[in-house]
């Protein structure tokens, strides 16, 4: 059974490694077998959405099993570390990127949410399977400046 800051560690750890895991998901099974649900991505509700529900239902699961059986607390700290990824993708993603919510007009200053932003509009510049770049959500190459 972990204590209560390795499940903060592993929590944070496992959030910050969900960028390669999501970089992977969206790169190899968005823009592949599943691209009839990626490519339809510019309304409130979409065929995209699916994707964040699969995540956070792997999230809520995982912190539901370790929660109930403590020897397995990993599973939470696990859950908890996907959770926050998730609540990262959708302000960054879906609140600032895409500006889902369009009463919240947030203007960005911040140089780092500048390049995701752009990198992601690099992303969207082709509606094409596989002729697209910048797979990841929260992490943007500096060429993207």
């Amino acid at each position: 059974m972990l204590s209560i800051w390795q499940i903060i560690l592993i929590s944070v750890l496992t959030a910050f490694c969900m960028e390669g895991v999501a970089w992977l998901t969206h790169k190899y099974i968005m823009h592949g077998f599943l691209w009839f649900l990626h490519k339809n991505h510019n309304h409130f509700f979409e065929l995209n959405d699916i994707f964040a529900v699969v995540f956070s239902t792997q999230s809520m699961a995982l912190i539901i099993i370790g929660l109930t059986y403590p020897k397995w607390n990993i599973l939470l700290a696990l859950g908890i570390g996907i959770s926050i990824y998730g609540i990262m993708y959708a302000v960054f993603h879906d609140i600032l990127t895409h500006n889902r919510i369009p009463f919240l007009k947030i203007k960005i200053k911040n140089k780092y949410l500048k390049r995701i932003i752009k990198a992601h509009g690099v992303h969207h510049r082709s509606h094409k399977k596989n002729d697209s770049e910048a797979y990841g959500f929260l992490y943007a190459p500096k060429k993207y400046k």
